[in-house]
């Protein structure tokens, strides 16, 4: 197929499912409703893997303390998602156009390029949780269930931002049911004075608070940072603000709250929630067919929400930075991060959250200073802006000392604010100096 061929197959693609705006800000014309930009937010963290971190969490620290962890985390990512969707909302640019002031016109594609990576690596964990939970759970081939789950979410991700909107119409009110049955019928079990008295795994608490809220936070700190992607489709910032609301804190809370309540009713033993102990597994050893069948469904459908953002995320900022399409971008990466959830991939979660806590929250960080406070009004004008790199390197290394040697401390935390306080003096550090009279 030539390219001329290929262009004109894509556009009448683009004609038919919507234009995506790859490289241009979203015109006020395309804008979604509110309803809809609700459904593509909610139905981003509303998801088993967040139940699971819930009990990772509970586990480590026991309940009261994890709740605590949960609470303030996700207000945290409110604060620092909210901020970030507004700069989308109000230019109508995804992450890479904004990212493109502040980096520089070809910095931008070592932020964009890491971040839209990231999110493929997320893309290839939940895929291979999909395919490892269908296959220890009936007996199924693991690889054959991955492809399957691969190609159902890139089918997701190719119709573009109304596909999230329409599977998270799907999964946002089955999680809700499902949760809500799964958390109280294990309570039930237990008692409430139980669940708030259970002190972590085997009577024992080895989470410290830092930890905890990197936990939370590094869950979804890469498309929380990358969230102008989805927020440049709403038409006003009330909207933007809502729509943020309720992914954080409302749709991520109660998915963890749901496995923790689980796992702190049931006090199983050094518990997995990566294994059967989780809701999907709960459902399962209830013994009822039509749940197990429904448990099926809706492990697919609930982590194909997930997965179909983190691509379209990823297909986004890698159709900007290589000039293509992001139908084009999501079949290609797609394809690889199927390939990577064959390996196994998913098994290092925890190591994933620890690299995202240091390299990730520095890059939001400093484009929210840049935009608001230090360069408002500034364009594109070099191609790299040693300031915010060298802002970016600091707070990371401060990460990486305080993952050695403060390990009870954030990571999370310490790489943004450290980064933010670098970025700061750094600009004014360099600024022309007025010329005395």
């Amino acid at each position: 197929m030539s390219q001329a061929t290929a262009q004109t197959a894509t556009d009448e693609i683009d004609h038919v499912l919507g234009d995506e705006y790859e490289h241009n800000p979203v015109p006020a014309a395309a804008r979604h409703g509110l309803f809809s930009m609700i459904l593509v937010w909610a139905g981003f963290p509303m998801i088993i893997t967040g139940a699971m971190t819930g009990s990772l969490l509970v586990l480590g620290m026991g309940f009261s303390r994890a709740l605590v962890a949960m609470v303030v985390g996700n207000l945290i990512m409110l604060a620092y998602v909210a901020a970030l969707g507004h700069l989308g909302m109000r230019s109508g640019s995804n992450f890479a156009l904004i990212a493109n002031k502040v980096f520089g016109q070809k910095g931008y594609m070592l932020a964009s390029g890491l971040l839209s990576t990231l999110l493929l690596g997320w893309y290839a964990v939940q895929t291979g949780i999909t395919g490892a939970l269908i296959s220890g759970t009936y007996g199924l081939n693991y690889v054959a269930m991955t492809v399957v789950a691969g190609l159902l979410y890139i089918a997701i991700t190719f119709v573009g931002v109304k596909g999230l909107h329409y599977i998270g119409l799907v999964s946002v009110p089955l999680f809700v049911i499902l949760g809500v049955f799964v958390a109280g019928h294990a309570a039930a079990t237990a008692g409430w004075s139980a669940i708030m008295s259970y002190a972590g795994n085997n009577g024992v608490a080895t989470m410290s608070m830092g930890v905890g809220l990197t936990v939370v936070i590094a869950l979804f700190i890469d498309a929380g940072t990358v969230t102008a992607d989805f927020n440049r489709w709403a038409k006003n910032g009330t909207h933007s603000l809502i729509a943020t609301f309720s992914a954080f804190p409302v749709a991520n809370l109660v998915a963890m709250l749901v496995g923790g309540i689980m796992t702190a009713a049931l006090a199983v033993p050094n518990a997995n929630p990566f294994g059967a102990d989780n809701m999907f597994g709960y459902m399962n050893s209830l013994h009822v067919g039509w749940l197990s069948v429904l448990a099926f469904l809706f492990l697919y459908i609930n982590l194909g929400s997930v997965c179909s953002h983190c691509l379209y995320n990823a297909a986004t900022g890698w159709s900007r930075i290589l000039g293509t399409h992001m139908r084009v971008m999501a079949v290609v990466l797609g394809a690889i991060g199927i390939a990577v959830a064959a390996g196994n991939i998913w098994a290092f979660f925890i190591q994933w959250l620890s690299l995202l806590g240091i390299l990730v929250p520095p890059i939001g960080v400093i484009m929210l200073l840049d935009r608001y406070v230090i360069r408002p009004q500034a364009e594109a004008t070099s191609d790299w802006r040693p300031t915010a790199f060298g802002a970016w390197a600091i707070g990371s290394l401060a990460a990486f000392v305080v993952e050695f040697y403060a390990p009870q401390l954030s990571t999370a935390l310490s790489s943004g604010i450290v980064a933010g306080a670098a970025y700061w003096g750094l600009s004014y550090a360099i600024a022309p100096k007025p010329q005395a009279a």
